[in-house]
Formats: structure tokens, sequence, C-alpha cells
């Protein structure tokens, strides 16, 4: 078997040897439970805060954290990452890979019933995994499973999955949450995306079941008494959808709500809380990073050269100190410090606003008629930066990136979004630059993000194409030894930093505010209700 023991970060975080745990809020992450004694208790509502909605309780279709936080309830994958981001099994009991690395056996828990009763088996699996093999698959997960050659049940608990040609991200593909075939084979592929199981009849085999969404006010869930890894100490869930961060926090402080992922520019609030007895925080890197997305659909951001003074004029330590009060560290690439793949030897971009003026003109942009603009055959250089809603690190982000482009002859507007309608315009590239982050997975596989054949159905919303590029991505994942597939990766790192295709902002500290007698919380780099089956209140 060859599971990484070791600390992941993906897509665009990248490891650093060990996990890394900052913060600027408390210790270590044992301390929350010492306020709390005793056994866990049984009982009670717990209501998160949140400024986004979701789109879809999917994982075959989803591309938003908040979606895939409320399936993280309601579902389950074969296979699970712990707090040290290793592989363990989730619906599946054990697995082996053959000596050519071509072939996986998974033998499944047996008992594990779906919530309206019927046992979980093998032919849900392969149903499942089928999906976006068939050619009507309209998500965006497909080059995940695309290695897939066959699949098949075995036995009621054994499922045996062949691939084409060794691929080193493998066991990610199989955290993807698994479906019942008894409710949806019948449904047309081509339909599957729309329909109503996705929204407002989630049925799988995770700890809650879904009660009811109301569109931008919640998501309630209940504890599902027959789970197989034992009943949820909580006896309810509710996401409370609340898109203002400022009345976030104030809910917060009057124990409206008991969880919220606290922004940094609320981190000192927060922080004062915690000092009064009111709440827990709990910090640590999270396996993410923010970034400016430049969708080289526009002319504009075409030029590699362009993408380039972008970054150099723009002043990114100043962001992190002032928007986030220097609660991040500041990013050159699409690895982060959390994943046993990172190295700070890529090309760096720092600022320079000669430099930047410089880039410029020789791809052609100058001033020419003196009204401050940059100019080239008749066209302005000026562009629409979207941000989301409800995160105010973002939106004050794009105040500065507004004012420091300024300075070199770029004019910026600012376009602010509800966040499903912010994630709809990225995938359909109807935007000219984004402020968005990604929330990465456990293989640090860029293929989703950056390769070509990912632009028009697919996470490559930016339009990146570069065939160096695509041939890095296609050979890192053909690599089983992790010292060779290093190699492959510090390279690939150092030309997608030489692409710009983002300017990369920083990796934000996580921070959760947490209730005082909360117990069974265990900080996790990239889910932050992980195993909440265990969590409770103390009476």
């Amino acid at each position: 078997m060859n599971t990484k023991k070791v600390l992941l970060g993906i897509a665009s975080l990248v490891v650093a040897i060990s996990l890394f745990l900052t913060g600027c809020a408390t210790g270590t992450v044992n301390e929350l439970t010492q306020n709390v004694s005793g056994d866990p208790v049984n009982g009670g509502d717990f209501i998160i805060g949140s400024t986004g909605s979701p789109t879809i309780f999917n994982s075959l279709y989803s591309v938003d954290t908040t979606s895939s936080a409320i399936q993280g309830f309601l579902f389950n994958g074969l296979v699970k990452t712990n707090t040290s981001l290793e592989f363990e099994g989730d619906l599946a009991e054990d697995w082996a890979v053959s000596e050519d690395g071509l072939t996986w056996t998974f033998h499944l828990k047996e008992g594990v019933k779906f919530h309206d009763g019927e046992e979980l088996t093998a032919e849900d699996v392969v149903f499942t995994y089928s999906i976006p093999l068939h050619d009507d698959y309209a998500g965006a997960r497909a080059s995940d499973f695309e290695q897939i050659k066959d699949i098949q049940a075995v036995d009621p608990y054994t499922v045996q999955i062949t691939l084409t040609e060794k691929y080193a991200p493998f066991l990610s593909t199989m955290s993807y949450h698994i479906l019942p075939k008894h409710i949806l084979e019948d449904v047309p592929i081509g339909d599957l995306a729309e329909h109503p199981f996705n929204t407002k009849e989630p049925i799988g085999t995770g700890p809650f079941t879904f009660v009811e969404w109301k569109d931008g006010e919640y998501i309630k869930v209940e504890a599902n008494e027959d789970y197989f890894d034992g009943r949820p100490n909580f006896d309810s869930i509710v996401y409370k959808i609340v898109p203002d961060a400022n009345s976030l926090m104030v809910q917060l402080q009057t124990g409206d709500i008991h969880h919220i992922a606290v922004q940094s520019e609320d981190l000192m609030l927060a922080q004062d809380l915690e000092a009064q007895g009111l709440i827990q925080l709990q910090s640590g890197l999270g396996l993410s990073y923010t970034y400016i997305g430049w969708n080289q659909k526009n002319p504009l951001f075409q030029d590699k050269k362009v993408r380039q003074a972008l970054t150099h004029a723009l002043n990114r330590e100043v962001i992190v100190e002032s928007v986030l009060e220097g609660d991040g560290q500041l990013a050159n690439s699409t690895a982060s410090p959390v994943s046993w793949s990172y190295t700070e030897d890529v090309p760096v971009f720092d600022y320079d606003l000669e430099a930047a003026k410089a880039l410029l003109a020789e791809a052609g942009w100058e001033d020419t008629d003196g009204d401050g603009i940059l100019d080239k055959d008749g066209e302005k250089f000026k562009f629409t930066l979207n941000v989301n809603q409800g995160n105010k690190a973002r939106e004050q982000i794009a105040v500065i990136a507004q004012e420091q482009l300024k300075e070199v002859g770029i004019e910026v507007n600012i376009k602010v979004l509800e966040w499903s309608a912010f994630v709809s315009a990225n995938m359909a590239h109807e935007y000219d630059a984004c402020i968005n982050g990604w929330s990465l997975g456990v293989d640090p596989d860029q293929t989703d993000y950056f390769h070509s054949k990912h632009r028009e159905q697919g996470l490559n919303y930016t339009q990146h194409s570069n065939p160096e590029v695509d041939q890095l991505l296609e050979e890192n994942v053909k690599i089983l030894d992790d010292e060779k597939r290093l190699e492959v990766l510090h390279e690939l790192y150092q030309q997608i930093s030489e692409d710009q295709p983002y300017t990369f902002l920083y990796y934000p500290n996580v921070h959760y505010a947490l209730p005082i007698n909360l117990g069974g919380f265990e900080f996790h780099p990239s889910n932050g209700f992980y195993n909440i089956k265990n969590w409770w209140l103390a009476e």
C-alpha cells in the first residue's frame, strides 16, 4: 500500500516537512478540552455561523468549501485523512494495491446503512465512481477519475478498481462521497447535477441526516441514530447563513452562534472574548491559500509579462500586515508550508513599481494620451475585480489592489457578489479577475487547477495554458516514488510561479471560535469540522 505518512498540502499549498501549527490566538490544540471533564454528553443543538451559502450537496459536482463542509455531515467516502493528513479508512475497512500499482482492492465495512435504511454495498461504490467516467458527466471532477479502466464489485463488500496507469493521487480520489445507487441509478447522468437529490433530498451514510435547507438562511441536519461509527453526540446542527461578517461576530458574542471561522480582522475581538472566558480559540496554518486570479480569456491578461507586472505592482507584505495584521504567511507559489512537497525555490515577484512599469512597457502598454491610464491598440487597461460578499479581508484587499494598481496606470473597478453568484461567474469564465482561495486536498496534484484540458469545464477557470506545465502535471501523477516525484513537483511549482496565472497572496492561519464548554474538538489543517460527531457540550 502506498499511503503517504506525511503532511499534505495540495493543489497549491504544499508541505513543510512537519505539521506546522501557528497562530496568534491560543497555544496547543489540546488545551481546549482541558476545560471540560467527564464523559461526553449526548444531546444539544449546535449552531455554526458562516457568511457563505452552499450550492449543492454532491461532492462530484461541488466546487465550494461551504458545500463541502455540509456534505461532510451527510456523506462518507472510502477513505479520509486524519489530523496528520494521513489516509485512513472511512467506509473502507482496509485496502491493498498490486505490485504494479494498477489494481486496488477495497474491503468495505459491513452493516453501513444509508439514511433511508438501505445497506451500502460495493454496487453503490461502483455506481458512484462510474459517474465521472460517463460521457454525459458535466461536473468539474472528471480528471480525478480518468485513470480508472475498470471498476467492479467482487462481492457485496469488495470493490476492485483497475487503473490504466500508475496514479499517485489515487487515494485522494477515493475520498469522494458514495451515493445511493438505489435512488439515483435511473437518473440520466446528464441530468444528475440538477436533480433534487443534491439540494432537497440528499441521502448519504454520514453521521447526520438532512432536515431542511432554507436558502440564504440555514441548513439543518439531525443525528443519524444508526450511524455505523456510533451516534453523534449532538442532536442536531444548524448551519446558519449570516452574510454580514459584523453580524456574525455579534451573534457569536450573544451566543446565538456557537462556532465560526474567525477572519483576521476580527481576531483581536475574538481574543478579547477568549480572555473574558466567553469562547475558546483554536488556531493553525490552514491547508489553503488566497490569490488573485487573472482570467486569461480576457486579452488583458494573456501575456505572462503583464501578469508578472501585476504582481510586482502589488505590495503583498502590506496586505498581510494591514488587512490580516500579520496573521498569515506570504505566498509565492501553489505549494504550502503544510505539504510534504513544499519548496521556497520558486520565482518571486516582489513589490517593485519600476519593474512592473518596465514589464508593462515591454508588453506594449503605455499612457499615450496622458490621462494616467495605460493603453494599447486603442484599448485602456481597465478591468473589474470580483470579490465575494461577507469576506471583509478580500473586500479590503480589493480596495488596496485598486489603489496600488492605479500607481502603474491601471484602472480597477470592484464588484462584490453573493457567494453563489461569485462561484458561478468564475466557473462560467464571466469575470475579469477575482480574489479567491483554494482549500486544498491531500495530494500535491495541481491538474484540476492548471492543466489546459480543464479550461472549459473544470477548476482551471483562469484559462491557463502552458504545454510544459501540462507535461509536468501528467508526469507527476505517474510517479509513485515520493523522492522522484518531488523533483517533478518542484519543477512544476517553479514553472507555475513563473507563469503567474494567479498573484499568490498569502497562506492564512485559520481560527475557530468555539464554546468554552466544547469537548472532543481536534484541529485539522483542512477540515474545521473534523470528527464533529465526537464533539459535545458540557452541561
